[in-house]
């Protein structure tokens, strides 16, 4: 013993006194320590935690009416330019009404057997932002609508921009179907197709500005994947269809915004030129080109590449052919990430070619693959272009480009 240590030289072992009563009492590290304390200490029950509860669903309730309509009225008619007309069509049905606390304007969304599911109110005072909620315990598979017996449905992000619509275009309108869409959600979208199989031309009404346009290309996409083939894109001239009826009523209104990025991948694809391509070189003239950032020339040698590995595994498909698919395939809503992002999904692309490119002999499917490689540097190389453009653009005088089609 030395102090309040042992050592036993047999076993070449020791410690403290909890060690000493462990191993000569043969008691657990709590028991030698309570024999020590001189009492006994409950042990500290460690309990997994528990899964969270999951918070009960709000019960969907319509705000109160008010006893009229007169605040929605004047702030339709006075300050949106919507008509009478059909503001009253929507009361007679119950799917805008004027609640009575806020005397907000509230948008009814029905099921298909005429039930309330969804409400949406929209602030009816002039001043300030103005104010938007969905109720809770809404069924966003829901929304305000009108359903006609055509085969067409037009589909618009708010129910404002819907009522702007029917008053600026009002012949023959109970015939048609319109749905406003929660904002740029497509499950009321999709609802009302199913529970609607008369509905097979959709008509995308969305606004004309960076939102509205991503919002269309990826409507146009997921209603493709659900088997609708005829989906049209109908823009508003201005910034959305309430700004149009404000600038037919010659109220100031916004204009629409270019989608800057989308304007200048499809200018640069425009650009694209065919050159003579030499699979000895491609490797070489490729990283020339990413050395000097310069993915415009980078684009077209790609592009270039891929036509002759095309040509080569018997497709008969040209560079025009890849050039019109690059502008139609682009999705502006799915090209998110930075300068530096995008110069590694570049890199990354060019590697994967490369790597193909030094290949001494190809199948047919083999070649294919590097054609397909080739496409996708010329792809990553002008989303890159797009959007170092974009940046040098927020520095710079603004550069106009030519307007280009959405859909």
């Amino acid at each position: 013993m030395y102090g309040s240590t042992w050592f036993d030289h047999k076993n070449q072992i020791g410690g403290g006194a909890v060690k000493f009563v462990q191993r000569f009492y043969h008691l657990t590290y709590q028991e030698a320590v309570q024999m020590l304390l001189g009492y006994h200490v409950e042990p500290v029950q460690r309990s997994p935690p528990g899964e969270p509860k999951p918070k009960p669903k709000p019960i969907f309730e319509l705000p109160e009416p008010n006893s009229d309509m007169h605040r929605v009225y004047a702030y339709l008619i006075k300050q949106r330019y919507i008509s009478p007309e059909i503001i009253t069509h929507f009361a007679k049905l119950h799917t805008l009404y004027e609640d009575a606390q806020h005397h907000n304007a509230v948008f009814v969304g029905l099921d298909e057997n005429g039930i309330p599911r969804q409400a949406h109110k929209r602030s009816t005072n002039s001043q300030g932002a103005g104010f938007r909620l969905t109720c809770g315990g809404s069924d966003t598979r829901y929304s305000f609508a009108h359903f006609g017996t055509s085969g067409r449905l037009y589909v618009f992000e708010a129910p404002i921009d819907m009522l702007s619509f029917l008053t600026l275009f009002p012949k023959g309108w109970q015939q048609h179907s319109y749905i406003a869409a929660n904002g740029v959600y497509e499950k009321a979208v999709l609802q009302a197709l199913e529970t609607h199989p008369n509905l097979q031309e959709i008509v995308l009404c969305t606004d004309n500005d960076e939102g509205g346009i991503d919002a269309a290309f990826r409507f146009r996409d997921i209603l493709r994947e659900h088997g609708y083939a005829d989906v049209k894109r109908l823009a508003p001239g201005m910034k959305d269809w309430n700004e149009v009826l404000k600038a037919a009523n010659s109220a100031d209104a916004e204009p629409a915004v270019p989608h800057r990025r989308l304007n200048f991948y499809q200018a640069s694809v425009q650009l694209l030129q065919e050159f003579r391509f030499t699979p000895e070189r491609a490797t070489w003239l490729l990283r020339q080109e990413m050395q000097s950032e310069n993915e415009q020339r980078m684009a077209e040698y790609a592009l270039s590449g891929s036509a002759y590995f095309l040509r080569k595994s018997g497709h008969s498909v040209g560079f025009a052919h890849l050039r019109q698919k690059l502008r139609e395939s682009y999705k502006p809503y799915a090209d998110k990430g930075d300068a530096i992002t995008k110069r590694r999904n570049l890199q990354k692309a060019l590697s994967h070619a490369e790597k193909l490119l030094r290949m001494p002999a190809r199948t047919q499917d083999e070649t294919v693959q590097t054609a397909k490689a080739l496409y996708e540097v010329a792809d990553c190389a002008l989303k890159l272009q797009a959007e170092e453009s974009l940046a040098q653009e927020q520095t710079e005088e603004p550069v106009e480009l030519p307007e280009l089609g959405c859909v």
